[in-house]
């Protein structure tokens, strides 16, 4: 966690949760789940739970410490829809998130079809850039749900991500 990172698509991570379980194929190599068990031995107070969901409150007030404009990859280390997630804690990081304007925040998740359920209730500013992360192609057919309501509709999905990518997925037909 910190205002320095080396993904190349992004600048600075935070992690106000660490942690996460499988959910797909695409987690069978992961590499937050491999660095988390590495900082466990180190000492690292963060992964004391090794990889299970863990909060760390005193972490959600960071963005806003941090003056120079970053993209900002929110829970590098966990999913922010994870269901051991609270939504209440997720309110709180949308706020932080809305407070903190001179950033942009990538919140990227393999849990979307959590998003509708709590979209309604999260503001969403433009500095924040919502992304799903898709293993495999039933998966990413199956998350093309015609939007249910004007705040889905509204909610621009800015990123999708395709890792690790085992094999070409078959182009479908855009649903608009």
């Amino acid at each position: 966690m910190g205002d320095k990172s080396a993904i190349e698509w992004t600048d600075a991570t935070w992690n106000p949760v660490t942690g996460c379980t499988k959910i797909s194929p695409g987690c069978k190599h992961c590499y937050a789940e491999r660095l988390a068990v590495r900082l466990q031995a180190m000492g690292n107070p963060r992964y004391r739970n090794a990889f299970d969901v863990t909060l760390h409150p005193d972490q959600i007030e960071l963005p806003p410490r941090w003056r120079r404009p970053r993209r900002i990859f929110v829970n590098s280390m966990s999913d922010l829809y994870h269901e051991a997630v609270p939504d209440e804690y997720i309110q709180r990081v949308f706020e932080v998130m809305v407070r903190a304007e001179q950033h942009v925040f990538q919140v990227l998740t393999k849990r979307s079809e959590r998003l509708p359920e709590i979209a309604g209730r999260l503001p969403w500013p433009p500095n924040v850039w919502q992304g799903v992360s898709v293993g495999e192609c039933r998966l990413r057919d199956a998350d093309r749900r015609p939007a249910q309501s004007p705040r889905r509709r509204a909610l621009s999905l800015r990123r999708a991500a395709a890792r690790p990518r085992f094999r070409t997925c078959p182009a479908r037909a855009s649903t608009g």
